[in-house]
């Protein structure tokens, strides 16, 4: 009898531990061994920002595993705090530093899995015992420490999915929290017109939020920002982003993608055929463009542990699953998610794209605690595939990115989101539910019944003579409308037909719904008519977004 396969996974969390355990799932025989450098494995990061506010209360709820559970459950040797520090390829090794007995050793496989993750991009030239980060348990508890005095202000550096979750937790405990970010926008991956309703509410919560900001040097209480600010800071945390962890697979040879990432094949398998990457050090498979790409997401992770571990074990081989980039934030209430392509990617990179901007509530108006969410569609217009969404409000929006999300794996055009069946009832849904609704203005626009134009093209419009027309009542247009517009109530339109013959006329309502119902009436006039998409709610959203970056 030949003696059972033995794999080494190096890196104890998300992709490296579905690995390991799928694998104890299809071979009993085999010996595995998992290497992690920390202290821990098996925990869940994505929520240790919320233990610095005692949302979660429990350090130990965070932490799902141990090596003793492990080895108990599924015969895994576990070795924490165990750092790899090269790999033989030829000899089928790696050397091993054990972290606590300060003693180096050689490990032989037969395949290695490397999982190790990626690291806090921390700021040049800054001292980082003073900087903080949030990426492992210890840096969790290395905060919770410098939060025990109880600090006063905090500033934290960098505004993705990190940066907002640190300052809605600090915030929590009472601090001044102040948020610096390079960019023009927090959540670079949404459009501006959607990313603004964060931006408002991070600051009506009270978050000093510094939009197209640099810091140019770090002081142990405070940061100095380009052109001379000094912003005082009892704690400093960097939420800058992420760098794959690759230094192994360089030294060993292995190849590297064109993001910086660890190539794999469509079944994670690198360069080298018996060494395999899984988690946020390996690149992946865009499903939109069919391009390398890097993506920080743990149900991936996870899902592309277990292609890894039916390759090993010779089970069916799924192929990796390309990546959408699914993902989800929430600040104070106020959920944004978005899967696929955002609009200014798609142009950038010179993809043809439909929009389609709607403001649907979550569940039926008439039902007390109706939520308006924003929702943003983006469409090939030749195949009619979705090639990316946003939404952002409250509830609802994760279920209705979810729909998407599957729609889009299956290949369901966006037309055909008109015909799903989604669940109803008037505090969960509407009869005619978001979803529904992207896929009836699609349609109206993809079959040529409307014609639309965009936020940004209406000064433009105005100046080649177009006739601005707001079909909502007299008491909306007094609130609040475009400059320059003629107000003709949609339930009186027709009495000024006359008026509007020979001109070339754009029509908007708060949503789109009625400019629709608008442009449809004008059309069989003869009159040439537009309707702005997403009305007037994603024209002013549009506006503030230009206006918050200057």
């Amino acid at each position: 009898m030949s003696r059972p396969r033995k794999i080494v996974v190096i890196g104890g969390v998300a992709g490296g531990m579905s690995a390991a355990t799928r694998l104890r799932r299809l071979d009993e025989k085999a010996n595995i061994v998992v290497l992690e450098r920390s202290g821990f494995v098996s925990y869940a990061n994505c929520g240790l920002p919320y233990h610095l506010s005692d949302t979660i209360e429990k350090r130990s709820l965070l932490i799902l595993q141990n090596p003793v559970s492990l080895g108990a459950r599924f015969n895994l040797d576990v070795r924490v705090r165990h750092e790899v520090l090269s790999i033989d390829r030829e000899a089928k090794t790696v050397t091993i530093f054990d972290r606590v007995w300060k003693v180096t050793y050689v490990e032989k496989y037969d395949f290695l899995v490397l999982s190790p993750g990626a690291a806090a991009v921390m700021p040049e030239g800054a001292d980082s015992k003073w900087i903080l980060a949030m990426r492992t348990v210890e840096d969790m508890d290395k905060a919770i420490a410098w939060l025990y005095p109880n600090p006063k202000s905090a500033v934290i550096v960098g505004g993705g999915f990190i940066g907002l979750e640190l300052a809605e937790n600090l915030l929590k405990r009472g601090m001044s929290v102040t948020l610096i970010h390079r960019g023009k926008q927090l959540l670079s991956y949404l459009d501006p017109e959607l990313a603004i309703a964060i931006a408002q509410r991070v600051r009506v919560a009270g978050v000093d939020l510094r939009l197209g900001s640099a810091v140019e040097s770090f002081q142990r209480t405070s940061v100095t920002l380009v052109g001379g600010e000094v912003v005082p800071a009892d704690v400093i945390f960097s939420a800058m982003g992420v760098k794959p962890e690759i230094t192994l697979a360089v030294e060993a040879g292995l190849r590297i993608g064109a993001n910086g990432g660890i190539w794999v094949d469509d079944l994670q398998r690198t360069s080298d055929p018996h060494i395999f990457a899984v988690g946020d050090a390996a690149e992946k498979i865009d499903a939109i463009s069919g391009d390398e790409r890097l993506a920080t997401l743990a149900g991936l992770a996870n899902r592309h542990g277990h292609s890894v571990a039916n390759a090993i074990a010779g089970a069916d081989t799924i192929s990796a699953t390309p990546s959408l980039g699914t993902s989800i934030v929430s600040f104070d209430g106020l959920v944004a998610a978005t899967v696929g392509w955002s609009e200014k990617a798609l142009r950038a990179s010179g993809r043809k794209v439909r929009v389609i901007h709607t403001h649907p509530a979550d569940h039926a108006a008439y039902y007390p605690g109706a939520q308006t969410m924003r929702f943003k569609l983006m469409v090939d217009p030749d195949t009619d595939l979705i090639l990316g969404a946003q939404a952002v409000g409250g509830n609802g929006v994760d279920k209705r990115i979810d729909v998407i999300s599957t729609a889009m794996f299956a290949g369901i055009t966006a037309s055909q989101l008109a015909q799903l069946e989604l669940a109803y009832d008037p505090q969960h849904g509407s009869a005619k539910d978001p979803i529904n609704m992207l896929g009836y203005v699609n349609r109206n626009i993809a079959q040529g019944l409307t014609q639309v134009v965009e936020w940004h093209e209406i000064e433009s419009l105005s100046q080649q003579g177009f006739t601005i027309v707001d079909v909502r009542t007299e008491g909306e247009h007094k609130y609040g409308h475009i400059a320059g517009s003629v107000n003709y109530p949609l339930d009186v339109l027709r009495d000024h037909i006359q008026e509007l013959k020979g001109h070339r006329v754009v029509v908007y309502c708060q949503v789109g719904q009625r400019g629709h119902t608008a442009a449809r009436v004008l059309a069989q006039e003869g009159i040439e008519v537009f309707n702005l998409n997403g009305g007037y709610l994603t024209y002013k959203a549009g506006l503030a977004s230009i206006g918050d970056q200057k």
